[in-house]
C-alpha cells in the first residue's frame, strides 16, 4: 500500500486532513466488503471452504478507539470523504487498548481492559520508513538567529496505515494512527553502572503515550499523560503534512518546494473537537522557527505610535501574555479602514486559490490599530488560519479544555511561549474593535487568569481557524448567541453550521439488509450513495405491501435480536413487545434518569391496575459511564436494580421487561438498533450538540420520542412533527426557567406519581438490603438537577401514553416509519462532507467512479 496509490487528490494537489484523537471505527470485514462488492464472492467461497461467513463477521474484534459519538462521527466521516472521491487522511492515536469493556457485577459496572489487538489487526500495515521524532519538555533559547527548542526528550511516533475504501468508486483513502515507541539509543554508561533497569522502565513511560484511551465523562482534567498524546498526533502528524507537500513538488526548484505560499489551498486541516488544538501553535512553530517564515509580512505600513509585539524570531516573549496586558484603543475610522484596505489589497489577490473563505476571512480579520494605520497582513498566521478549521461539539462548560499554563510550560515550552504571542496579537484587535471594553478582553482572552492560570482551547480554535462550525443547527445558534457570543460578534464570517451525519453503507445496507433490499427493490439501489432518493418512497406511505414488507422485517429484526440475547446473555423478552430503546454514554444530561421514571411509573400502574390492558414494553438501555464519574455508575445500578424488581414481578409477567445491554459498542449497536420501535433522545433542551443515533435509529425505521435539542429540531422539521413524538422544553423555556429558579419540590409536591416514584427511590423499595443506596440520585434530583428532569416528567409520561395509542394500531405505525425513514435522507454523512468540501475545505467532492487497476482506461 504506497502513499497515493489510489489516491485521486494527486491531480488537484489538494489533501484533507481530518485530525481527531477518536476514531471509533468498530469492526472493517463486513464493512469493506460492502463497499467493494464483494459479499456474494466471499459468501459463495467461505460457503465452499465449509465456513460460515457470520461466524467469521463475529469473531472480528470491533475496533474501540473511541467513547462514543465523536470517535463514530470520524469513522463515518472517512467513509464518505472516500464515497465522495476526496483525497482524505484520518490521523489519530493507534491505542493499544481501546474504550474498557464492560462487565455488570451485581448490578455495578466493572472496567476490563479492552486488548483489542491481542490477535493482531489484519486491516492495519505498519510504516515504519515514516516513523518521525516527537520532542517534549525541554527549554528554549532565543539568538539571533531565532528561539530554538532545546534539551527535549523525544519519542517516536511510528504510523500504522488502514485502507478506507469508498463505496464501489474504487477510491482509497488512509487512516494514519501513530503509535509511541521509545528511541533505540540506551545508554551504555547507565548499564555499567547498574541502570539497566531503570532504562528499560524509561522506556515504557515513553510508550505509554499511546497505551491506552482517556474515557469521556464531559468532564475535563488537566492530565499530562492526555496533554502528551494530544501533542503527540498533532506534532507526529504535521511533519507528516509537510513532508508530503513538499515531495509532491518533487522535481522542482528549491525555492518552489519549500515555498508555503500555496500551503492552505493544498492543505486542509479539520480539528475535530479541542483536542486536535495544539495543531495551531505547532504549525506556527515549524513555520516560524523551522521554515523561517515572519510571522508576519513586511512592506505594509505599521502604526507609529504604538510598538509591534515582539516578533517570534527577534528574542523572548511577554511573560505574562494574558488579558490584563492589554490596554484600550480609541475607536478606529471605519471609512479610513476600507480606503486603506482597498490600496493595500490588489482586487482578487486575496481570494487566489481554492478557498476563497479563508482568504476572506483573513481580509476582514484586519484591523486598525491606535495610530490609524492597518497592521500587516500575516504570513506564517495567515498560512495557519487559512489551513486550519474547527468543530465543536459540547456547549458544556466544564467539558471545554483548558490546560494549566503551569503544564504547558513544563511540557511544551516553546508553544505556551507561541500561543502568548497569539493571544496578545488576537487582544489588540479586540481592544481596538471595542476600546475601553475590558470585560471583553478578559472574556476573549486565551489565557485564563485566575488561582490557577489555564489556557481556553477553544478559544485558541477560533482565533487560529478560518471556519468554526457546530454540528447541528440550533447547536450552531447556541454556540453564536451564548458560549461564543464575543467571537462571533468580532468574526460573524467563520461561523457555520455542518449538521452531523451517519454512513447509510454501516448503518443500513449493512447493519439492516433485510430493509435495505425491500427498499432497492422499490427504488432501486442509487439511494445507498444518494440517500435524498429515500424520499421517493414517500409514496409508497400506502402501499400495503410496502407496509407489509417493512413490518415483516422489523419482526424479523426484534425476532433475531431477542436469540442474540437469550443466547448471550441468558435473558427472555417478548418479541411482540413494543422495543423502548435508549443506547449511548450514561451521563445526567443524557437523562437515563428521565427514562427510569417512565419506567417505574408503568410499573406501578401495572400493580394498581393489574386486570388493565397495557402495550408490553421491553426497555432497553445501554450505554458505559466514565470509570470516574460516580453519578453516571449510580445510574446504571439503578437501571439493574429497577430490572431486578420488574422483571421478577409474576404481576407483570412480561407487560414490562428491563435490560441492561452490556457494553455496548459499535458491533452491539449494528444489532439491536433495526430492531428498535421507539428511540429515546430526551436529554435537555439546549444541551446535545446534535446526536448520532437518533439518525441511526430513524433510518432503520424506529420512531423518535424525543425533546427539540440537537438534530432533534431538523429530524422532526423533515419528517414532520405530527410524525415525531415531541415532548418537553424548548430552549427558551429552559432559559426562562433557569432565570425563574429551577425547584424540583414544585413538581415534587404536584405530580402525585412522581413523588411516589421519588418515595420508593428514597425509601429502598428497589434496593431492601440498602435502603439508602440511592440517596445520592435523590437529593442530586431534588436539589442539584441542572437537568431538570421533574421539569419535563409530566410532559414525558403524556407522550409515551401518545406512543403506546399508536402501537396499537400497526398499520399506522408502520406508515409513520415509512414516513421517517424517507425523510431521512438529509442525515447521511455523505451531505454533511460534501458541505465541508464545498463551504470549508474549497474542494468538489466527486461521484465519479475511478477505473479499477486491472481496467483499461
Amino acid at each position: 500500500m504506497s502513499e497515493g496509490s489510489l489516491d485521486p487528490i494527486c491531480l488537484s494537489g489538494q489533501r484533507i486532513y481530518y485530525l481527531s484523537l477518536e476514531f471509533y471505527m468498530g469492526r472493517t470485514l463486513q464493512n469493506t466488503m460492502v463497499n467493494l462488492a464483494l459479499e456474494n464472492a466471499c459468501d459463495e467461497a467461505t460457503y465452499q471452504l465449509g465456513l460460515d461467513m457470520e461466524e467469521l463477521e463475529e469473531m472480528e474484534e470491533d475496533a474501540g478507539l473511541g467513547n462514543g459519538g465523536l470517535g463514530r462521527l470520524a469513522a463515518c466521516f472517512l467513509d464518505s470523504m472516500a464515497t465522495l472521491g476526496l483525497a482524505a487522511y484520518g490521523y489519530g492515536i493507534r491505542y493499544e487498548f481501546g474504550i474498557f469493556n464492560q462487565k455488570i457485577t451485581g448490578g455495578w459496572q466493572m472496567e476490563e481492559a479492552d486488548d483489542w489487538l491481542r490477535y493482531g489487526n489484519a486491516w492495519e500495515k505498519a510504516r515504519p520508513e515514516f516513523t518521525l521524532p516527537v520532542h517534549f519538555y525541554g527549554r528554549v533559547e532565543h539568538t539571533n538567529q531565532g528561539a530554538k527548542w532545546v534539551d527535549t526528550q523525544v519519542v517516536l511516533a511510528m504510523p500504522y496505515d488502514t485502507p478506507v475504501p469508498g463505496y464501489r468508486n474504487n477510491v482509497v483513502n488512509t487512516m494514519r494512527l501513530w503509535s509511541a515507541k521509545a528511541p533505540n539509543d540506551f545508554n551504555l554508561k547507565d548499564f555499567n553502572v547498574g541502570g539497566y533497569i531503570q532504562a528499560v522502565l524509561d522506556r515504557n513511560l515513553a510508550e505509554n503515550i499511546s497505551r491506552v484511551l482517556y474515557p469521556n465523562d464531559n468532564f475535563f482534567e488537566g492530565k499530562e499523560l492526555r496533554l502528551k498524546q494530544e501533542y503527540f498526533v498533532v506534532a507526529a502528524t504535521l511533519q507528516d503534512i509537510i513532508r508530503r507537500f513538499k515531495s509532491s513538488k518533487f522535481g522542482c526548484r528549491d525555492p518552489v518546494r519549500t515555498s508555503f505560499d500555496a500551503f492552505p489551498d493544498k492543505v486542509a486541516i479539520q480539528l475535530n473537537d479541542t483536542h486536535p488544538s495544539l495543531a495551531i501553535p505547532e504549525l506556527m512553530r515549524i513555520l516560524v522557527d523551522e521554515e523561517r517564515l515572519e510571522w508576519e509580512k513586511v512592506g505594509l505600513r505599521t502604526p507609529p505610535s504604538t510598538p509591534t509585539s515582539p516578533s517570534l524570531s527577534q528574542g523572548p516573549l511577554p511573560s505574562l501574555g494574558g488579558w490584563k496586558d492589554v490596554g484600550g484603543a480609541p475607536p478606529p475610522n471605519r471609512q479610513q479602514c476600507e480606503a486603506q484596505r482597498a490600496s493595500v489589497l490588489e482586487p482578487g489577490k486575496a481570494a487566489a486559490g481554492p478557498r476563497l473563505l479563508a482568504a476572506q476571512c483573513v481580509c476582514r480579520a484586519m484591523e486598525l490599530t491606535p495610530g490609524g494605520s492597518f497592521l500587516p497582513i500575516p504570513q506564517a498566521w495567515d498560512v495557519t488560519v487559512r489551513t486550519c478549521a474547527y468543530t465543536n461539539h459540547t456547549v458544556l462548560p466544564e467539558a471545554l479544555e483548558r490546560w494549566p499554563v503551569h503544564l504547558m510550560e513544563t511540557l511544551l515550552p516553546r508553544h505556551l511561549q507561541i500561543i502568548y504571542e497569539i493571544n496578545q496579537r488576537f487582544l489588540n484587535r479586540v481592544a481596538a474593535a471595542y476600546p475601553g471594553d475590558v470585560d471583553r478582553l478578559r472574556r476573549m482572552s486565551l489565557v485564563e487568569e485566575g488561582a490557577v492560570k489555564r489556557i481556553n482551547m477553544a478559544h485558541l480554535c477560533i482565533a487560529g481557524s478560518h471556519a468554526v462550525n457546530g454540528v447541528a443547527r440550533i447547536h450552531s445558534e447556541i454556540l453564536k448567541k451564548t458560549i461564543f457570543k464575543d467571537f462571533y460578534e468580532l468574526e460573524p464570517h467563520k461561523f457555520q453550521n455542518k449538521t452531523n451525519g451517519i454512513t447509510p453503507r454501516r448503518w443500513l445496507v449493512m447493519c439492516n439488509p433485510g430493509l435495505a433490499e425491500v427498499i432497492a427493490e422499490r427504488i432501486g439501489e442509487e439511494y445507498i450513495a444518494d440517500l435524498d432518493q429515500l424520499r421517493k418512497l414517500l409514496s409508497y406511505v400506502d402501499d400495503e405491501a410496502f407496509i407489509r414488507d417493512v413490518a415483516k422485517v422489523k419482526q424479523e429484526n426484534k425476532l433475531k435480536f431477542s436469540a442474540y440475547l437469550e443466547r448471550e446473555y441468558k435473558v427472555h423478552i417478548n418479541p411482540n413487545s413494543l422495543f423502548d430503546i435508549q443506547v449511548k454514554r450514561i451521563h445526567e444530561y443524557k437523562r437515563q434518569l428521565l427514562n427510569c421514571l417512565h419506567v417505574i411509573t408503568l410499573y406501578n400502574r401495572i400493580k394498581k391496575e393489574p386486570n388493565k390492558f397495557v402495550v408490553p414494553r421491553t426497555v432497553m438501555i445501554g450505554g458505559k459511564a466514565a470509570p470516574g464519574y460516580h453519578m453516571a455508575k449510580m445510574i446504571i445500578k439503578l437501571i439493574t436494580a429497577i430490572g431486578d424488581v420488574v422483571n421478577h414481578d409474576p404481576v407483570v409477567g412480561d407487560r414490562l421487561r428491563v435490560i441492561f445491554l452490556e457494553n455496548y459498542r459499535v458491533s452491539l449497536a449494528e444489532k439491536v438498533i433495526p430492531a428498535a420501535d421507539l428511540s429515546e433522545q430526551i436529554s435537555t433542551a439546549g444541551t446535545e450538540a446534535s446526536g448520532t443515533g437518533n439518525m441511526k435509529f430513524m433510518l432503520n425505521g424506529a420512531l423518535t420520542i424525543g425533546t427539540m435539542d440537537g438534530a432533534n429540531v431538523e429530524m422532526a422539521e423533515e419528517a414532520g412533527e405530527e410524525n415525531f413524538f415531541i415532548f418537553g422544553m424548548r430552549v427558551e423555556d429552559v432559559e426562562r426557567l433557569d432565570q425563574k429558579g429551577y425547584n424540583a419540590q414544585e413538581y415534587y409536591d404536584r405530580i402525585p406519581e412522581l413523588r411516589h416514584v421519588i418515595d420508593q427511590l428514597s425509601s429502598g423499595f428497589f434496593s431492601p438490603k440498602q435502603p439508602d443506596l440511592f440517596k445520592d440520585i435523590v437529593n442530586m434530583l431534588m436539589h442539584h438537577d441542572r437537568f431538570k428532569v421533574f421539569a419535563d416528567y409530566e410532559d414525558y409520561i403524556k407522550c409515551q401514553e401518545r406512543v403506546s395509542a399508536l402501537y396499537k394500531n400497526p398499520r399506522e405505525w408502520t406508515r409513520m416509519v415509512i414516513r421517517n425513514i424517507a425523510t431521512s435522507g438529509k442525515f447521511s454523512s455523505d451531505r454533511t462532507i460534501a458541505q465541508y468540501a464545498r463551504e470549508i475545505w474549497g474542494v468538489e467532492p466527486s461521484r465519479q467512479r475511478l477505473p479499477a487497476p486491472d481496467e483499461k482506461i
